[in-house]
């Protein structure tokens, strides 16, 4: 059985994905004052980041549209048998509503699968995926397998620029207002695919340590074997989180990944966060 693996733009591809033969990224839009960027084809972090702070307009995304999904599962029909499908969170876009609906419309083998999360840990997803695919699992397997992982994953960031989140619409008026005038640090967990303020710290500092104490006590109920150090434009603060932690949990291997473009208008480049799975 040979399979494609569909994923999005929003998902931090190594080399070994952007070169593999089976996995396809299909872009998510940018807008910019009335000017549509594709994320990954012609507009960077650097670029966009660069933009954000000259715009007359709130900065807007939107996902991939259903007849580009139609198409791209029409072309690989004709090699694949199966086609896995998975996506940023459902409840952070309408990409997987769309993949969803093209999948209606294709004749093509399609699973579409919400990974309730974004970024380096929805390229996880696949990369684990794959790896069942190798191992011989049938395909109906994996993807019980894949729902139930994606189930598993822990996200908390310390968003970079409450502004951005506000005017993208991410963040209510109130919130914005509050957190601005109090100089408070919302920590944001991404949990069932959707955004929550799980604390507020008056501090960069205490929310760094009260994430890690949130990563200390998974640690503890089951033992992690990796996290993911995510960050907006600048790697610095996420590699000097990554070496704390490291010298802490020599045994838990940690990696930093940039949060790419189309979560950077929401978030800004100086957002900063760490995410697992419980379920590896």
């Amino acid at each position: 059985m040979k399979i494609a693996w569909v994923t999005d733009s929003t998902a931090f591809l190594e080399e070994e994905f952007v070169n593999h033969p089976d996995v396809y990224a299909i872009s998510i839009s940018i807008l910019l004052d009335d000017e549509e960027f594709l994320e990954g084809v012609n507009i960077t972090p650097e670029q966009l980041y660069d933009r954000l702070k000259t715009l007359k307009n709130p900065p807007k995304t939107s996902q991939p549209s259903i007849g580009a999904f139609k198409e791209l599962y029409e072309k690989l029909a004709k090699s694949y048998d199966v086609i896995f499908s998975i996506h940023l969170s459902g409840k952070l876009s309408g990409t997987v509503s769309a993949s969803e609906q093209a999948a209606q419309l294709a004749d093509a083998n399609v699973i579409t699968i919400d990974s309730k999360i974004l970024t380096y840990p929805l390229t996880r997803i696949v990369k684990q995926g794959i790896e069942w695919a190798q191992s011989g699992l049938a395909s109906e397997e994996i993807k019980t397998r894949l729902e139930a992982l994606c189930e598993t994953s822990e996200t908390y960031v310390l968003i970079g620029s409450l502004e951005q989140l506000h005017r993208s619409g991410r963040m209510s008026g109130v919130q914005f207002f509050l957190g601005s005038m109090l100089n408070v640090k919302p920590i944001i967990q991404v949990k069932d695919g959707g955004l929550s303020v799980i604390e507020k710290v008056r501090s960069e500092k205490k929310a760094k340590e009260k994430i890690f104490q949130l990563m200390r006590k998974a640690h503890e109920k089951k033992p992690l074997k990796e996290a993911y150090l995510l960050y907006g434009l600048h790697d610095s603060e996420a590699i000097k989180w990554m070496d704390e932690l490291a010298a802490e949990y020599p045994e838990i291997h940690f990696r930093p990944y940039p949060l790419g473009s189309a979560i950077g208008v929401h978030a800004g480049e100086n957002t900063i966060g760490i995410s697992w799975f419980n379920g590896l």
